[in-house]
């Protein structure tokens, strides 16, 4: 009987004490984010974001209208070091699962907005005078519960 108490008492202490270091997850995932980071070549700021106006943002006014995105900003600040980016353009997602499977509506707001595929390289031609692409990340925005 005693030998009972003792292995019971042991299996209790194992349990709850494995149950003191689990960590409790005190947030959720929210929305998705892509977020691109560029360089604006020396000069070209202005222009750069002048020609974002006319392009990305009315395609992205255009996919919040269709409801593929549920909304967008460009970030503008000084680089802190000479090999920085200085622009942050973010699109907000519902999750990561609705940035999946919509080809053919972007394919068909870019053609709306921008043109064909010879205007969109020409487009690309210009771009590249005015700015250094330095990558994209896909990130999620956490929220506490």
């Amino acid at each position: 009987m005693k030998t009972k108490i003792l292995l019971l008492i042991l299996v209790l202490t194992i349990a709850f004490g494995a149950n003191s270091f689990a960590q409790e997850r005190t947030f959720k995932n929210g929305s998705a984010w892509t977020l691109s980071f560029i360089k604006s070549n020396p000069g070209q700021g202005v222009a750069y974001i002048n020609s974002l106006k006319t392009s990305w943002k009315l395609v992205q006014d255009e996919a919040v209208k269709q409801g593929l995105i549920l909304s967008y900003k460009i970030l503008n600040g000084n680089p802190s070091s000479p090999d920085d980016w200085d622009l942050l353009l973010m699109i907000e997602y519902k999750n990561l699962a609705s940035m999946e499977g919509n080809e053919d509506k972007w394919e068909a707001i870019q053609t709306k907005v921008v043109g064909n595929q010879e205007d969109r390289k020409k487009l690309q031609e210009v771009r590249l005078s005015q700015r250094t692409m330095y990558g994209s990340k896909v990130m999620r925005e956490v929220v506490y519960k």
